[in-house]
């Protein structure tokens, strides 16, 4: 078994989920952070800052371990391209967590009493997107031992259905925002331009989880 195992490499579906894992946590912070902002707890922004600062380090070791770990030719029914590019969006979602949380910090936004709501119900919507492309990387250990075949693939593209239904409601929530947004433009000054991205950014967890789930969505057609 030692000889198979150093042959083909050790199976990167387990630390791909464990990446996965870390990504959302990171992800899920961000709901507290824009809470903190809509109290203007710049003390709360900050301690929300670090914590997604650190959650998004620990997705960059795991991630980081995969790829040095990661074999040319493995002994699964899935390319090593394709676990880099399932990774690598799994890893956005991190990395645009991290994004709003260093543009809240830097800046001190506060969020303006009429965006508050939009913006919760935003980043809350962003977050089941991302939530829902977790629960989809946790079957894939099952689609690779069963070569993507059998009553689990149309279990998981039920679930991606479900993935694209959530970010397209995201989306809907996204222009909501922006909406709200553009009658205190002059008010916010060139401010506005921020909030534009910060919107922006929130939108785009939910793009890169949707990513996931149309990554292995070719892998279960192939």
């Amino acid at each position: 078994m030692a000889l198979i195992g150093n042959l083909f490499g050790r199976s990167p579906i387990r630390p791909m989920q464990e990446h996965m894992r870390a990504a959302v946590a990171c992800a899920k912070q961000v709901v507290p952070l824009f809470e903190a902002m809509a109290r203007g707890d710049i003390a709360a922004i900050a301690e929300r800052r670090q914590e997604i600062d650190k959650l998004e380090h620990e997705a960059d070791r795991i991630k980081n371990e995969i790829r040095s770990q990661l074999p040319a030719r493995m002994f699964l029914a899935v390319e090593r391209r394709d676990m880099l590019e399932i990774l690598d969006s799994q890893d956005s979602i991190a990395d645009r967590a991290q994004d709003i949380a260093e543009m809240a910090e830097m800046r001190g936004m506060v969020i303006p009493a009429d965006l508050v709501e939009p913006f919760l119900d935003l980043s809350r919507r962003a977050i089941a997107t991302c939530e829902q492309a977790q629960r989809v990387i946790d079957e894939l250990e099952n689609l690779v031992e069963t070569g993507f075949r059998g009553r689990g693939v149309t279990r998981v593209d039920e679930m991606i259905g479900e993935l694209s239904r959530l970010e397209t409601e995201t989306d809907d929530l996204e222009e909501r925002v922006q909406r709200k947004l553009f009658p205190i433009e002059e008010d916010l000054g060139i401010s506005a331009m921020f909030w534009y991205k910060l919107i922006d950014l929130t939108g785009e967890m939910a793009d890169c989880a949707e990513k996931v789930g149309n990554r292995l969505r070719l892998l279960t057609a192939n």
